[in-house]
């Protein structure tokens, strides 16, 4: 028994802390548990709507004993996110033992689209042989792989210019799929035209709605332009490379190699990291 009083309260607090790590792995072990109990009654592993009721849940429960609403708030979205990738972790696993040599995967838009991009990015890393699925609509995806037409979906969450991609976030509430992993990609939109113009000659801008709103702040310096939507980037260029004209353009991927057009590339907006 030592006389420094600070020392004891230190020593309470490491047995406080050892508690803890109990109980978190004791809490991941349950995580695991949910994650079985998904997959027997085909739910998908993230559920926002239950987060957002069990934040809301704690934060109340929090009150009594003074604790900060933003601490709490942080501390446990660690703590639900540790729980999904847990159990991503143990579906990866599963799928791991019965890997196939190839995979049709469902995506948005023709070849060239940024989903295009990912859905290869995965498949080099997973399979032999990619089987591409280009969808026109993202309800289109989840139906491909719901069918049994594809055996896995790429599709956009979060992008961290315009945030989350709400319509991919409602078609995950009402679905049996599960997420199963995850990949990052670089997003890089250019000014496309198919023919040597100036950007105050352009006159039309075609894209998908997601570039758009993530180059808002360079759009914004060319207010004649008008904004066509289409249903994805790589839509976009084709329909700009058809037209071979020069009051057209299009947002989309420099990346793209079955067009040859002329790159004019947007710098990013100030905080961003997505435009370059």
């Amino acid at each position: 028994m030592t006389d420094n009083p600070l020392l004891v309260l230190r020593e309470r607090i490491s047995a406080l802390d050892l508690k803890l790590l109990a109980l978190l792995a004791e809490r991941r072990e349950l995580a695991v548990d949910v994650a079985k109990a998904k997959q027997l009654h085909h739910r998908p592993i993230r559920d926002k709507e239950r987060e957002r009721d069990l934040l809301d849940a704690l934060i109340d429960a929090a009150k009594p004993y003074n604790l900060d609403g933003f601490y709490v708030t942080r501390l446990f979205q660690l703590i639900i996110e540790d729980s999904v990738l847990t159990q991503q972790a143990l579906l990866q696993h599963q799928l791991n033992q019965t890997a196939l040599l190839s995979a049709r995967i469902a995506f948005l838009g023709p070849k060239g689209s940024y989903s295009h991009l990912a859905a290869r990015q995965y498949a080099a890393r997973h399979f032999e042989q990619l089987i591409e699925c280009g969808c026109l609509k993202f309800q289109d995806i989840f139906t491909q792989v719901e069918t049994g037409q594809a055996d896995y979906a790429v599709l956009p969450i979060e992008n961290t210019s315009s945030g989350s991609i709400n319509d991919v976030y409602d078609l995950l509430q009402h679905t049996s799929l599960s997420i199963v992993g995850e990949i990052t990609n670089p997003i890089e939109h250019c000014v496309l035209i198919a023919t040597e113009t100036d950007l105050n000659k352009i006159e039309t801008v075609y894209s998908h709605p997601q570039p758009f709103q993530q180059c808002s702040q360079f759009i914004n310096r060319f207010p004649h332009w008008k904004i066509e939507y289409c249903e994805s980037t790589a839509a976009a260029m084709e329909k700009v490379a058809g037209m071979k004209s020069p009051t057209a353009a299009a947002l989309g991927s420099v990346t793209n190699g079955a067009i040859v057009i002329h790159t004019q590339r947007l710098k990013s907006d100030p905080g961003g990291n997505l435009l370059s």
